[in-house]
């Protein structure tokens, strides 16, 4: 499945909305996006599953990519 993950780029500032970036990641559960990114150093919003329609219309954007996490 793929999800999308809203975070903040830095984990030791004041959460700005305006600075809130996307990226999608390949899981099998929210936990496991959740436990791929427990080592890097920002500070994760929320996690959202992407399917469907929704799935396709992020696939329009052009800045679409999936990162694969170990």
């Amino acid at each position: 499945m793929i999800y999308k993950v809203y975070y903040q780029v830095s984990a030791i500032e004041v959460p700005i909305r305006e600075n809130t970036k996307s990226m999608f990641i390949e899981g099998t559960s929210v936990r496991d996006v959740r436990e791929k990114l427990k080592s890097k150093s920002f500070n994760v919003e929320s996690v959202v599953e992407v399917s469907g329609a929704y799935l396709e219309y992020e696939k329009l954007n052009e800045d679409y990519k999936v990162l694969e996490l170990g």
